[in-house]
């Protein structure tokens, strides 16, 4: 029924191990986006923890399909880029829109937008 019988003890420890490690993280990241107290916190539970689930679920995979099939499966270090690129400039931009949101209605709790100096010689740019 399931080609996971012939998977060698060895590897079937570290793909399960890895598997616990991801579903671990992606919990945590999870956690965190719901107790965290405000968006900035809230925010980087899920882009940082859950990323390190998703790559440690897709190493299991990676070395489970390499293992099976005696030839090197890497398609999954192609999600794994693409994880790698989208989630920090996903972060970005979300933080960014909202810190000019809360800017704009005059939040409290976020910092003014930072004076420019000006040039040395006082001409204006």
């Amino acid at each position: 029924m399931t080609h996971a019988v012939e998977l060698p003890l060895w590897a079937a420890i570290v793909v399960a191990c890895l598997l616990l490690l991801g579903a671990f993280l992606t919990l945590v990241g999870s956690i965190g986006l719901l107790r965290l107290r405000d968006f900035y916190a809230r925010v980087h539970a899920p882009t940082l923890a859950t990323t390190l689930g998703i790559g440690c679920v897709l190493l299991a995979s990676m070395l489970f399909f390499t293992v099976l099939q005696t030839r090197p499966v890497l398609h999954e270090v192609l999600i794994t880029a693409f994880m790698v690129l989208t989630t920090p400039v996903t972060l970005m931009l979300l933080t960014r829109a909202s810190l000019y949101r809360d800017r704009r209605e005059g939040s409290p709790d976020v910092p003014p937008i930072p004076a420019r100096p000006l040039p040395k010689d006082g001409a204006e740019r």
